[in-house]
């Protein structure tokens, strides 16, 4: 071909021939370009139609051009993709009709990218909801939370737009060629101005947010799900989040300054998105949410029986478990119910709560020196083989030892899960229009490697998904090849007195024997080689259920401490601040 000069890529001849698509290809090595010529003479290829090259052309053309669309409606894409992976794991559909929509919408007007009169877009089109949907005319009264909701349910970006201008949904993307607005370093209309924007008071819509909407939709309608079930369903990529953007239609092309606001390559942290998720709820001045009473998923004495299940722990710990709840009052529902307007200082993670409750009960029990724990398991150990007949009693040492091989292959499977993942995504990225093709190129070379040496290592069939589930560990008494601990008895570590059962350890040991003062970031510290191995292994136990650093939750053991032994503390504060009475009168 005379009209296309260029070198091929791959062998250096200027030789060109034309696909049936209309794409130049190199008649020397049969590399086919992404270039493509509109074909008016039929003869250049034949045994083809005109009409059927111009229209695939015309396609094409129109592909490579896009929509207009802004980084909200990208968020909106990928909020609509996670409601419905929620919605396939068994989540009501109301959570995306009407709450995530209700959430999302508050967000907008918040923000000022929607539903206000001066939307902070000045150049390009402006979203299309007050000209489209008379029915939001009045923009400076706040949207009604979840009550009498009336608007258009919660709408995929890139939708077709409905003829009749009234009953357009609203964000729906205008399927329009790239203006000349549209900046040249990003596939959005406002990706450079978006990545720039520092307003004070402003909560900046990012990837990690996204998944602190889906979890306060969850609470909102008190769904079986906890933050850490979420962030773990994310992992297990049942929930888009790591290459949530692949899903954008093809028009909504993304690059340059776009690849920052989307593209992420970490896993989502438990603390970061407990911590955007107060954020975001302070920022949309949300209202008290619905009650967390003893009957919902989230109360901790749900979800601790939970936990008792998952970590192979005697039922009968329950009891133990509901008392501790009682005497510390994190049971009540004025404590549980998540209100952000109130402001309070504590606001509860209900999963980690949950898991430190049964630590204390440990303590309480076994006291977890590297002491105690072991003598009562040789009486256990004991009394079980004097008494096959009778019902077993809990021994600490052997299930140590279950717990332990249980918890390092599952440890194992997931390190390699994470160390094989794989990073880069299907859908290549690329920081300008003119890197497409050689990105698209090396894509292709990457994935064409790869393919030939997973069929020269491992010619294994891939493993079918599994699917998912709120426990990772299932015990049962069929199971020969793993003890289930659910109905050993305690009676080795119980004594009766009267009517009640007490435990036959009197001594308990505190996590934190000194609190950080208020202003200080953390509540306790955490040193490693300073606890006793037993505790040590109860808590990288549970830290790996729920994904969280062991001091995180050792803080949550502190605090839960700090409630039940209120009258030790306080003797603490009294003496010390009777000793420095002492010394001023000096």
């Amino acid at each position: 071909m005379k009209e296309f000069k260029e070198r091929c890529t791959q062998c250096a001849a200027v030789s060109w021939g034309l696909t049936d698509e209309g794409k130049y290809y190199c008649t020397s090595c049969h590399n086919v370009t992404e270039r493509s010529k509109e074909v008016v003479n039929t003869e250049a290829i034949p045994n083809t139609k005109i009409q059927a090259i111009n229209r695939g052309l015309k396609r094409k053309q129109k592909l490579e051009k896009g929509w207009d669309w802004y980084v909200c409606e990208g968020f909106q894409h990928i909020l609509c993709q996670q409601a419905d992976a929620l919605q396939t794991l068994g989540v009501g559909p109301e959570l995306k009709n009407e709450v995530l929509h209700n959430f999302w919408k508050r967000y907008l007007q918040k923000s000022k990218q929607a539903y206000c009169k001066n939307p902070v877009y000045t150049t390009g089109r402006k979203t299309a909801v007050l000209e489209d949907n008379p029915s939001h005319s009045d923009c400076d009264s706040a949207p009604e939370l979840l009550s009498d909701f009336s608007c258009p349910s919660f709408v995929e970006s890139g939708a077709e737009s409905q003829p009749d201008g009234h009953a357009r949904k609203p964000f729906s993307i205008v399927k329009a060629p790239q203006s000349e607005m549209a900046s040249i370093c990003s596939g959005s209309l406002d990706g450079v101005e978006y990545s720039l924007r520092k307003e004070k008071g402003i909560v900046k819509m990012s990837m990690p947010r996204t998944l602190a909407f889906c979890y306060l939709s969850l609470l909102w309608q008190r769904e079986t799900v906890t933050l850490s079930d979420l962030l773990r369903f994310v992992e297990e990529e049942y929930i888009p989040y790591i290459h949530a953007f692949q899903q954008f239609p093809e028009e909504m092309k993304l690059y340059g300054r776009d690849k920052g606001i989307f593209a992420i390559e970490s896993w989502p942290n438990y603390e970061d998105i407990y911590k955007k998720v107060i954020e975001v709820a302070t920022f949309l001045d949300l209202p008290r949410f619905p009650d967390i009473t003893e009957d919902c998923y989230l109360h901790p004495n749900i979800l601790c029986m939970k936990y008792l299940m998952e970590v192979n722990l005697p039922d009968e710990m329950r009891d133990l478990t509901c008392q501790v709840v009682k005497v510390t009052g994190i049971g009540e529902v004025g404590f549980l119910t998540f209100d952000p307007v109130a402001k309070k200082t504590e606001t509860v993670k209900y999963d980690v709560q949950a898991v430190a409750v049964i630590i204390v009960v440990l303590k309480l029990l076994f006291l977890l020196d590297d002491n105690l724990e072991w003598s009562l398991s040789s009486i256990a150990e004991k009394y079980n083989e004097d008494n096959k007949e009778d019902k077993p009693w809990f021994d600490f040492r052997k299930w140590y030892q279950v717990m332990k091989k249980a918890i390092d292959e599952k440890k194992q499977k997931w390190e390699e899960a994470r160390a094989k993942y794989i990073w880069k995504s299907e859908k290549p990225l690329y920081h300008s229009a003119i890197d497409k093709p050689v990105v698209h190129k090396r894509r292709e070379m990457v994935v064409n490697l790869q393919k030939q040496f997973s069929a020269l290592v491992d010619s294994t069939p891939a493993v079918e998904k599994k699917s998912p589930s709120s426990f990772q560990f299932n015990w049962t008494e069929e199971d020969s090849n793993r003890t289930c601990f659910h109905g050993h008895s305690l009676q080795g570590v119980l004594k009766k007195k009267g009517q009640s059962l007490m435990t036959k350890n009197s001594l308990y040991w505190l996590s934190t024997q000194k609190f950080c003062k208020s202003y200080c970031k953390h509540v306790t510290t955490y040193e490693e080689s300073n606890f006793s191995l037993s505790y040590r292994f109860v808590l990288n136990l549970f830290s790996f259920l729920l994904r969280i650093k062991t001091s995180f939750l050792h803080e949550e053991v502190s605090l839960i401490e700090k409630r039940l032994f209120k009258k030790k503390y306080n003797n603490k504060t009294k003496k010390k601040s009777s000793k420095s009475r002492k010394v001023r009168k000096h």
